[in-house]
């Protein structure tokens, strides 16, 4: 029988082995997790989106039942479940000026990240998103009453809610 000696060197060292590469010299598949100050991101490709337009003649009816879908249709899961409930809870309240204001929040960034980060307060909003709907969202987005935001609710509740 080994010592206990032997048996923790031997131990250590497979493990030791484990966590090292199978062959040395080869490059690591590198995966995405997150901004890293070393990268340069010269391998981010940018897909250029037509510029946002506000709808001007669009009924008021019309454009709550879009912007509703809008805030629930994302590129996010995040986002998909903070602004589709964010939407649930005030969309059907928010005067003309609000819903401008949203509607300009919610469509004309190119990055989902954006508003979340702007919402989470993890980054500055810049002037021209800040407003009283920023506002509005980012208050929403500290949760206070610590409610179980895991998922979307579907369209069809929404629906309901706004007649």
């Amino acid at each position: 029988m080994l010592s206990s000696l032997v048996a923790k060197r031997l131990i250590t060292g497979v493990c030791q082995a484990a966590r090292r590469p199978a062959i040395t010299g080869m490059v690591s598949f590198r995966g995405y997790k997150g901004e890293a100050p070393e990268d340069n991101k010269a391998d981010l490709i940018e897909i250029p989106l037509p510029p946002w337009v506000e709808k001007m003649d669009e009924p008021v009816d019309i454009k709550r039942r879009r912007l509703l879908y809008e805030s629930r249709k994302r590129g996010m899961l995040e986002n998909c479940i903070l602004l589709s409930l964010f939407a649930k809870r005030y969309l059907n309240t928010m005067t003309d000026g609000q819903l401008k204001q949203y509607d300009r929040l919610i469509n004309e960034p190119s990055n989902d990240w954006d508003i979340y980060y702007w919402a989470t307060e993890a980054q500055p909003t810049p002037d021209v998103y800040q407003g009283e709907v920023m506002d509005m969202l980012k208050e929403f987005t500290k949760n206070r009453d610590q409610e179980q935001r895991l998922d979307a609710p579907n369209l069809e509740y929404l629906d309901k809610e706004s007649h």
